[in-house]
């Protein structure tokens, strides 16, 4: 054998040994990862010694119920706004995130206002109005425009857990667990939302909650329909009687039929909602982008008496569009 040879068959040996072990690596990188995005947060903090009375408190977001005194409306968007900071997994009550929201637009407002002034603008009805609206602007909408698209996401993998979670949940039932030794299987096999959630529920029952209220509750904090069925297929199944495990496997396959059905509907009025997304949030973004890089183009303007009818107008125009927008696109399935 000549040292060609025996050269040749060195480096091929050498890169089979790195192949390999670039591949024993790879795989236990990949276990391991995987490992550790099937547990969900609620395990994770049990893990750490956490009291599991402690832990339920951490994560558990009941929706509130508004504000002393308030209107029924005010109630109503207050309730709604904990739902998306509930699916946006933001741990703040609804009070406390719009306190922070309109302490940042006033704080925004009074900056520009005294920076406008010490450069010798002329402080106007018209230059408050526009110090306001960029307030607004970057502390209000912005961050509802980021806490929105949180929430919508995590709404989606809810909503492709659930069915998931009902098929356990049947098998557990179908081997001979009651209900909640079936709901703890979901606790421990499920990935993060709905694996905390039903966490979240299994907890309460243990801490003396009855069944029907617990899931009541996590029904009540998502908002989603599917969990709506759930509740109610629970609910009258231990009234009335009957084969929970038959009841649940049709609320499944039901379930994803009407998934399929949004989905579709979703690729078919994918071009409408984009065109809602670009009109929505191009002029907030466009007016905050050119305020920040040319306070100039609007400050010079803002002292005309007129600025603050224009504006104003101009304010109107865009709510009535973005509410309009949001009736079209707003399809139920």
């Amino acid at each position: 054998m000549n040292d060609t040879v025996l050269r040749f068959l060195t480096m091929l040996a050498l890169f089979a040994l790195v192949v390999l072990v670039a591949q024993f690596a790879g795989t236990i990188l990949v276990q391991r990862r995987g490992k550790s995005r099937a547990v969900n947060r609620r395990l994770q903090l049990l893990d750490k010694g956490i009291d599991r009375e402690r832990v339920t408190s951490l994560l558990r977001k009941n929706v509130s119920s508004g504000l002393a005194g308030a209107p029924a409306w005010v109630s109503a968007l207050l309730a709604s706004f904990r739902r998306t900071l509930n699916a946006a997994n933001i741990q703040r009550s609804e009070v406390q995130v719009l306190g922070f929201m309109l302490i940042g637009a006033v704080a925004i407002a009074f900056l520009i206002l005294v920076a406008a002034g010490t450069s010798g603008v002329l402080l106007t009805l018209g230059t408050t109005q526009l110090a306001f609206a960029i307030g607004l602007t970057v502390a209000v909408a912005l961050p509802s425009m980021v806490i929105s698209r949180l929430a919508d996401r995590r709404r989606r993998r809810m909503e492709n857990q659930f069915p998931i979670a009902l098929d356990i949940f049947v098998r557990g039932l179908r081997s001979g667990h009651p209900i909640p030794s079936a709901l703890e299987l979901l606790t421990q096999e499920m990935d993060d939302p709905i694996g905390s959630e039903f966490g979240i529920v299994s907890d309460e029952i243990a801490f003396g909650l009855d069944l029907r209220e617990a899931l009541a509750r996590m029904a009540e904090r998502w908002g989603l329909p599917d969990m709506h069925m759930f509740v109610v297929s629970v609910s009258v199944q231990m009234e009335t009687g009957g084969n929970l495990a038959e009841i649940l496997e049709n609320l499944s396959q039901v379930i994803r039929d009407r998934a399929s059905m949004f989905m579709k509907v979703r690729a078919l009025s994918s071009e409408g909602r984009m065109t809602a997304i670009i009109l929505t949030a191009l002029p907030i973004l466009a007016f905050a982008g050119l305020f920040t890089s040319n306070p100039a183009f609007y400050l010079d303007v803002s002292q005309d008496p007129m600025f603050f009818i224009g504006f104003g107008g101009l304010i109107l125009l865009y709510l009535i569009g973005f509410f309009s927008i949001r009736r079209m696109v707003d399809l139920k399935v």
